[in-house]
C-alpha cells in the first residue's frame, strides 16, 4: 500500500522509499524506512499530515505515491497500538 492511500488515524510503518531524490526528501522531514507513523489528517486535494513522536510533517501527494508503507493499526485502534510499540503516546 501506498502512503497517499492511508486514511485519518491509521497506524503504519514506513517499508520502503522510491527513488533516491524522494529518499532524501523523506530524510529531511525526519522519515525513513522502518519509522512508525500516525496519519493526522488526509486534506482532499492537499498533503497527507503524519505525527511522529510529538512532531507533525505535511507530505506532500507526489511524494507520498513513492512510499510504501504496512498497516499496522486502524484509525481507531492506532492510539493503542502506537502506545504499545513505542512506549508513548502518539
Amino acid at each position: 500500500m501506498m502512503l497517499d492511500k492511508v486514511k485519518r488515524g491509521d497506524l503504519i510503518k514506513i517499508v520502503s522509499i522510491g527513488e533516491a531524490t524522494v529518499r532524501e526528501n523523506a530524510l529531511r522531514m525526519g522519515i525513513d524506512e522502518g519509522s512508525i507513523l500516525i496519519c493526522a489528517e488526509v486534506i482532499p486535494a492537499g498533503p497527507i499530515v503524519l505525527r511522529k513522536y510529538r512532531q507533525e510533517i505535511a507530505i506532500g501527494r507526489s511524494l507520498a505515491r513513492n512510499i510504501a508503507v504496512v498497516m499496522l493499526a486502524r484509525a481507531g485502534e492506532a492510539r493503542l497500538a502506537c502506545s504499545n510499540l513505542t512506549g508513548e503516546m502518539c
